[in-house]
């Protein structure tokens, strides 16, 4: 099964592709890993976005959107533009979308600890939580 890990940060969207077969991971590439958050929410917008995300989906046979949740209020709350990105993801018909909850990755984490320096990845700094977030859902 491939997946694609979700960070949705203050401004953009990253990813993360990752498969796992007989506990081994695979990080396949991706042409574009960074997405940035749309400035104008206005209907084209979002359906050019839910397109591109549909189209990424296709191309690289992902099974799985895995978005790490984020606080709805509060100092850490998500901005109502990653609300909507979430929502925009959840109804690509194509492709499951799940919520993994914090608590959900920390114990998983927990229990199956990484098995590899994530320097070690060839990914880039900035989609260690993303990296993490898909490890967690793929892991038994």
């Amino acid at each position: 099964m491939r997946v694609c890990g979700v960070d949705i940060k203050g401004s953009e969207i990253i990813l993360c592709l990752m498969e796992m077969e007989n506990g081994l991971f695979d990080l396949p590439d991706c042409r574009q890993v960074r997405f940035p958050l749309l400035k104008d929410q206005d209907t084209d917008q979002m359906r050019k976005f839910q397109f591109s995300m549909a189209k990424l989906a296709e191309d690289y046979k992902i099974s799985k959107f895995v978005i790490r949740e984020r606080a709805q209020k509060g100092k850490f709350a998500g901005s109502a533009i990653g609300f909507k990105i979430e929502a925009a993801l959840q109804l690509i018909t194509s492709v499951d979308t799940v919520i993994c909850t914090n608590a959900a990755i920390k114990d998983k984490l927990a229990a199956h600890p990484i098995p590899v320096v994530f320097k070690d990845t060839g990914l880039k700094a900035f989609q260690e939580t993303a990296f993490t977030t898909a490890y967690a859902y793929l892991i038994h």
